[in-house]
């Protein structure tokens, strides 16, 4: 596939991530699809495999923190690698923090399907709004 191709594959997958299309979004990727979010601290963090996988990673961050995307975001192509450079604004549920995260997504796209993506969030800003407040003694 050409590189315009692969970033409209990304595209989609993103499309459908946004209007919650579960079966959409399987259906752009493989079967041994793996998301990475490197970071500790932080519910979301750590390796994601499979469509099962894929399918409990969504449900918890769906359940975990709202976000917003901040302009259009920039797409660099190489090879079967789509890049993408963004940034966002949110809010953790469970603790009603807000944050601020400029990210870069990593996509491997291979024969139309996305294969891995490696997500470089700011974790820290994730995991401080999501540490709950605790009332120490006065």
């Amino acid at each position: 596939m050409s590189a315009q191709e692969n970033v409209e594959v990304v595209k989609d997958f993103f499309a459908a991530t946004g209007r919650g299309d579960s079966q959409g979004l399987l259906a752009l990727c493989t079967e041994d699809i793996e998301w990475i979010i490197p970071g500790e601290d932080w519910p979301l963090a750590g390796t994601h495999r499979g469509h099962a996988g894929l399918r409990d990673f969504l449900q918890k961050a769906s359940e975990t923190v709202e976000t917003h995307f901040r302009g259009l975001p920039e797409f660099v192509t190489q090879g079967d690698r789509v890049l993408i450079v963004g940034s966002a604004w949110g809010r953790i549920k469970a603790t009603d923090k807000t944050f601020e995260d400029d990210w870069v997504f990593a996509i491997t796209v291979r024969d139309g399907k996305v294969t891995n993506i490696r997500e470089n969030i700011d974790t820290q800003a994730l995991a401080r709004a999501s540490q709950m407040d605790v009332a120490g003694p006065v």
